[in-house]
């Protein structure tokens, strides 16, 4: 007989059983699959079977009962500066430029420390665990300050080791920015949760011989690279004042552009250069609501898409952004698509939740361990709850998924096998290794300290 869970938190079970109404394992089919169960066993997904034919193997396992819920692999934040968390509502109402220039840059001289990176990293972790985030891809200084925030959490992080040319309080050049990211790398590389890349800011802060010396060092440590690129139109006409060409064709140039590169924004690519970063393998990491936040522009998606380029979806920071919300970037993200083609037909729900999963781990070069439900892959899973009033009737849990649904109907994160948030019933939230009252505080002491330095843009 099977020992049912409501889930019962303080019992970890390395071999359980969670039943679902809907399974989505985000594949090439499309498939959905009704009254199913997914087996656990030691952190991996062991099988995925119909609720009525259990093996016998697995009689005895205990059961958490997930009956009006679709479960669906960990949603995948490809693009993120996590600990800018504590600058969520800092300097709103700007376009890009005047608000880093004159509002994020002067912030972060001032604030940004070891301490800064780990309370912000830990808030947002928080964020996205109950958002049903899994894990992120992230962009900012002191990275071993995230790296314990999302340990603490339980989380997966791709950790991008920033480099600029201009100093910081983290670093003083772009050879120490090189230097302080790969000791982090070289202490945390076995970690199987933590995975790195090289992540030089963008065209416009690092220079000619930086990009050189990191594609250098990607080939050598076989690590990936992270940028920014043609995320404003005055990016690129400032890239082609002082080096007579586009940002993407410098890169491609300097050996940058290639099969582990994860290009974020992408806004504004031309035709020819969707075509050159499809031959090139690189990745694009789509951040909708950001763009349309900092007046950047809607990125060619659906193009980028028929291209045959990989897409996934990220957030960008919470001060660009305000909410590290992925359900909010796959509804905003299918509409935008639509409009920007005049296509009802471009990017349809299935495919916005495959940007939001699958695309995401294989831009990372982590889709054999990540993003889908399949046998032998990690079960980092969340369920979502479709029996809510506003959320009836249901026709299509995958439509339901990407149009209806949001974060606050996550009822359940689980990471490796191992429960890290749950929404209790009476829509409590509950983190494993966080205490929702530490969080609270450790925001409102961030406030306190950096309420007096913000000006308003009313």
């Amino acid at each position: 007989m099977h020992r049912w869970l409501s889930y019962n938190r303080a019992m970890v079970d390395t071999q359980f059983i969670i039943k679902a109404r809907w399974v989505i394992p985000v594949d090439a089919n499309h498939t959905i699959l009704e009254q199913h169960a997914v087996l656990i066993d030691a952190g991996q997904i062991k099988a995925i079977v119909p609720k009525a034919e259990i093996p016998a193997w697995a009689a005895d396992w205990p059961v958490v009962d997930c009956a009006q819920h679709a479960l669906i692999p960990g949603l995948i934040n490809l693009h993120a500066h996590s600990s800018m968390n504590l600058l969520k509502g800092y300097a709103d109402d700007y376009a890009l430029m005047p608000w880093l220039n004159q509002h994020i840059w002067p912030a972060e001289k001032r604030w940004v420390s070891k301490g800064f990176v780990h309370d912000g990293s830990l808030l947002a972790c928080a964020e996205m665990l109950s958002g049903g985030v899994t894990t992120f891809n992230d962009m900012y200084f002191f990275p071993q300050a995230t790296i314990e925030a999302v340990k603490r959490a339980g989380m997966r992080a791709h950790i991008g080791l920033t480099v600029m040319e201009f100093p910081t309080n983290y670093a003083a050049s772009a050879n120490e920015y090189i230097r302080l990211g790969t000791e982090v790398r070289d202490q945390y590389k076995s970690d199987p949760h933590i995975s790195f890349s090289f992540a030089p800011h963008a065209p416009y802060t690092v220079s000619d011989p930086t990009f050189e010396q990191i594609a250098t060092l990607s080939e050598q440590l076989n690590l990936g690279i992270h940028t920014h690129l043609h995320e404003t139109q005055a990016e690129i006409q400032q890239s082609l004042e002082q080096f007579s060409v586009r940002p993407l064709q410098r890169l491609l140039a300097l050996g940058v552009i290639g099969p582990s590169t994860i290009l974020a924004h992408g806004v504004h690519l031309e035709t020819n250069e969707l075509e050159t970063l499809s031959m090139q393998g690189a990745h694009l990491a789509h951040c909708p609501s950001s763009n349309l936040k900092l007046a950047s522009g809607i990125a060619p998606v659906a193009a980028a898409l028929r291209a045959g380029i990989n897409v996934g979806l990220g957030t960008d920071g919470a001060a660009s952004n305000n909410r590290i919300d992925m359900w909010q970037e796959m509804r905003t993200a299918a509409l935008l698509a639509k409009v920007a083609d005049q296509n009802a037909e471009a990017v349809p729900a299935y495919q916005a939740l495959a940007m939001a999963t699958l695309h995401g781990a294989r831009a990372m070069g982590l889709q054999d361990k990540l993003g889908s439900i399949e046998a032998g892959k990690q079960a980092d899973l969340v369920a979502v709850k479709l029996d809510d009033l506003n959320s009836l009737p249901c026709f299509d849990p995958v439509s339901h998924l990407v149009y209806v649904a949001g974060r606050e109907q996550v009822t359940h994160t689980w990471v490796d096998g191992q429960l890290r948030y749950q929404r209790t019933e009476d829509h409590q939230s509950w983190f494993a290794g966080m205490a929702t009252e530490e969080l609270r505080s450790i925001a409102l002491q961030w406030q306190l300290k950096l309420q007096e330095s913000i000006v308003k843009a009313y």
